[in-house]
């Protein structure tokens, strides 16, 4: 049973997920953002982009030799490190990325994948769960068994 603030935190997560979902459908704005400005919105490294580069997940821009990411690239880069923290592999996140195409074309393609993905990461979150529960009644009936011990010990 989820809680209120447990509740709210799913459905802020549910909400910044969403938001990063749109903003890789908008067309590109013109606007631009650097490396730098970048690593510091998402808590990461330059080499971390460089590392993402040299693995063809983002491919920036380069104006007066300075790298520039257009929306779209930064809206890549957000669903990169989602997709990590869920355990995905560079290859999937990659072949995710791929299918879209250039103009959306793959759309379909990558509703099927992520589909596919989610459910697997759902049932293994889930199993997970389902042994942490069991620990945690374990872990109680041990303490709650140690608390009585202790107590039916004769003071010293």
């Amino acid at each position: 049973m989820l809680g209120g603030s447990d509740r709210q935190r799913g459905a802020a997560a549910a909400a910044a997920a969403q938001e990063v979902v749109d903003s890789h459908r908008l067309d590109d704005t013109g606007e631009l953002f650097g490396i730098t400005e970048l690593c510091g919105e998402f808590g990461i490294t330059l080499r971390t982009i460089r590392f993402y580069e040299d693995k063809n997940l983002l491919s920036p821009r380069r104006i007066n030799g300075a790298r520039v990411y257009t929306r779209r690239d930064r809206a890549r880069l957000a669903l990169i490190l989602r997709s990590k923290a869920i355990g995905a592999s560079l290859a999937e996140i990659k072949h995710y990325l791929d299918l879209y195409g250039a103009k959306g074309e793959g759309r379909g393609q990558q509703m099927k994948f992520v589909i596919d993905r989610t459910d697997a990461a759902i049932v293994e979150l889930e199993a997970r769960r389902a042994h942490i529960d069991a620990t945690l009644a374990e872990l109680r009936v041990i303490n709650a068994t140690v608390k009585q011990a202790l107590a039916a010990q004769p003071e010293s």
